[in-house]
């Protein structure tokens, strides 16, 4: 085999005859020959195993790692030798301290440099008459060595009374400079040989230590990078290295070579923070899209470096985590701490957690409909009742909670809340959404007493989407769900974001995975608090926190699934921001159920005793008058026609069989009537709230009698 592979390299037409190929689908005998391969073919694939191994690449990446050592150390040198001989240092400085607005520094560096430039141009005046100073002075040199020797040989003759011995100095200083020139001569050949591979070492020796290589060149040790301080001198190479052309030439073109754009690196919380203020050209827009690259750049990852928008134009404010920092956990709440635990809600803050600058997060609730949202299982539950255990502590405050998952995450507040529905079906969905109304009647009859303080009501739905997205009807075939006119918990919720505030009635929403489906637009721009922890998109973060959240630099979406739970992006108003910001990112406190039923027994104690309810009681004897008013809500008027049908749809067995002449007997008994618009009834709600105000008045009247 051997001697026709090797004919075969020598002359392919001598390879022997092939013989016939067996059929594909035959199968070697056992024990059969394996067929051979030819030279060239293991050849090939030897070369390519040595090409790729693993020890090849690290040879190579070494070889490649240590010429550009020389390199960069030659730059360097050179940099430090211009430098030295130049004012371009003090120019650098001047101008960083201008950027930094530090003008006191800058006077200094302007000092400093100017007189480097007096002392510079002294030394070159000197430097004219160096040599005639240089011709006298060895002038002079010469002639006092020469009298001292003369002087030193006259010493030795006459004391050895030798006249002879008077050259003796002269000789011996003669045979001093031989001796130092065959020195000279013998090494100066291997001078010459090692001289240029001293001057390379020193220049390798430079640039690995300044560590002048391109990271895939470096160790894998060294090319990490993680843990590394953030200095000025990384971040304009970070922001150089972002691949923007116009960022890059200027950064090239500035004399400072970019410390101008960036104002003093100041530590914030578990990391650190810095202004840099863009060249023309370059837009914030640019810098926001490259957020991951610029992290890699910065030798962090991606969830530890957040860019946002402040108040200075064409500037992006960088906060830099500590490598590590956001994978440990904040601290217990302060509910879970202190025992003395107080709340106000109209004048205090709830302890929500920390911001990334480490402060406390801080949010008022006082008279705020609050929207939390994020992917499944990421902390929403735990932060949306963390603020409901803290306002707890005011006693004053009623809670009205939906649970729509049902699984106890509520259970706590049996004893605190007067209407607590725990399930997931279409009935815990009617109960919830009969649970809303009721609240929604509460504040018509509130708005009716103008100038009246009333107690705080607060709704809690927590898994709403499924409100929302609910296909139920009820037995008058109206939908619970959906987004329509006709939606019933749609219709609720929006009538208490228009005017709840006002009286002190507000909502509390936890939704899932926002959709426009299952978190319509108008609910969820109806809220004052919008807040979300992890989402799977931008267009979900937008919908969550809105627009000028995100392009402020908000980025829910770029938060870490499983690993960042508790993590919240938080937009509007409640809780203290930056000046010019829009939004900020919050790590709040965790309270686990045990801990978190533990403190609902604490606020128990506080109050004399609240009976919980875990259906919503329909009253039979209704007040018609009130519930017109309820259904007209802020309508200045509406026909006959539509307020039977609304009252029909509040109640069934009410309302159900009202004609107009019913609706009319009710307004007539308090001197009131539907009155005639382009040719149709219609009832008008300044009438209907006069015609409350007089039943009032007789009610007065009667209980002074």
């Amino acid at each position: 085999m051997s001697e026709n592979v090797i004919n075969l390299f020598k002359d392919p037409t001598n390879a022997p005859e092939t013989p016939p190929q067996a059929p594909a689908a035959a199968v070697a005998a056992p024990g059969a020959a394996r067929p051979s391969v030819p030279l060239w073919v293991r050849s090939a694939r030897g070369i390519r195993t040595v090409a790729t191994h693993k020890h090849t690449k690290t040879a190579l990446r070494a070889a490649a790692r240590n010429g550009i050592y020389i390199l960069g150390g030659t730059k360097i040198v050179a940099r430090r030798t211009w430098e030295g001989r130049t004012a371009s240092r003090y120019e650098r400085l001047l101008r960083a301290a201008e950027a930094a607005g530090d003008m006191e520094a800058a006077t200094e560096w302007e000092e400093r440099g100017q007189r480097f430039r007096q002392e510079r141009h002294r030394r070159r005046m000197d430097l004219l008459t160096a040599p005639m100073d240089a011709a006298k002075g060895i002038a002079a040199g010469a002639a006092i060595g020469a009298g001292g020797l003369l002087l030193l040989g006259i010493m030795l003759a006459v004391a050895n009374k030798d006249f002879t011995d008077i050259a003796a100095p002269t000789m011996a200083l003669i045979e001093l400079v031989r001796w130092i020139v065959f020195i000279i001569t013998v090494t100066w050949g291997p001078l010459v040989t090692l001289g240029p591979w001293a001057v390379l070492f020193a220049l390798w020796a430079v640039g690995k230590h300044q560590q002048a290589a391109p990271q895939w060149a470096l160790p894998a040790n060294a090319r990490t990078g993680e843990g590394e301080p953030i200095t000025p001198s990384i971040v304009v190479t970070a922001m150089r290295d972002l691949g923007v052309s116009a960022l890059k030439k200027a950064i090239k073109d500035m004399g400072d070579v970019g410390a101008q754009m960036l104002s003093p690196i100041v530590i914030a919380g578990c990391g650190v923070e810095v202004d840099v203020h863009l060249p023309s050209g370059v837009s914030t827009e640019e810098i926001q899209n490259r957020r991951r690259k610029l992290a890699e750049n910065l030798n962090r990852h991606e969830h530890e470096v957040f860019i946002t928008i402040p108040p200075s134009p064409r500037t992006v404010r960088l906060w830099i985590a500590d490598s590590g920092a956001l994978d440990e956990p904040i601290g217990p709440s302060p509910l879970v701490t202190d025992p003395d635990t107080k709340a106000d809600y109209k004048n205090g803050r709830a302890p929500w957690g920390q911001d990334l600058r480490g402060d406390a997060a801080l949010i008022s609730l006082f008279q705020r409909m609050l929207l939390i949202t994020g992917l499944s299982n990421q902390g929403k539950t735990a932060s949306l009742r963390a603020l409901a255990l803290w306002l707890a502590f005011d006693p004053t405050v009623e809670f009205r909670i939906g649970d729509l998952k049902g699984i106890g995450d509520w259970a706590m507040f049996e004893g605190l809340a007067t209407v607590l529905i725990q399930g997931p079906t279409d009935d815990h969905v009617l109960d919830v959404t009969e649970m809303v109304e009721e609240a929604a009647r509460e504040m018509n009859r509130r708005l009716l007493a103008p100038g009246t303080t009333f107690p705080p009501l607060v709704v809690i739905v927590d898994e709403a989407q499924i409100a929302y997205g609910s296909g139920a009807v009820d037995k008058n075939k109206m939908p619970l769900g959906g987004s329509k006119a006709t939606s019933r918990y749609f219709r609720a919720i929006k009538a208490i974001h228009d005017q709840g505030r006002a009286v002190n009635v507000t909502t509390w929403e936890g939704t899932q995975d926002p959709t426009n489906e299952n978190l319509p637009k108008r609910s969820r721009e109806g809220n004052h608090i919008r807040s979300s922890l992890v989402l799977g998109t931008e267009s979900q973060a937008r919908m969550a926190v809105g627009d000028a959240a995100i392009d402020g630099g908000a980025a829910p979406h770029k938060l870490r699934q499983g690993l960042d739970k508790g993590t919240v992006v938080v937009a509007g108003d409640g809780i203290k921001l930056a000046p010019g910001q829009t939004s900020v990112t919050v790590r709040t406190h965790y309270i686990d159920t045990d801990q978190a039923a533990e403190v609902a027994d604490r606020a128990k104690a506080l109050r004399d005793g609240v009976t919980t309810l875990h259906v919503i009681d329909q009253d039979d004897e209704r007040d018609p008058l009130t519930d017109i008013a309820s259904v007209i809500a802020n309508a200045p008027r509406l026909f006959t026609q539509d307020v039977l049908q609304r009252l029909a749809v509040l109640s069934e067995d009410a309302y159900g069989e009202w004609t107009n002449s019913d609706l009319k007997r009710v307004l007539e008994a308090w001197g009131e009537e539907p009155k005639k618009s382009h040719g149709r009834m219609v009832v008008h709600r300044d009438h209907v709230l006069r015609a409350l105000s007089n039943r009032d008045a007789d009610d007065s009247a009667s209980a002074a009698e």
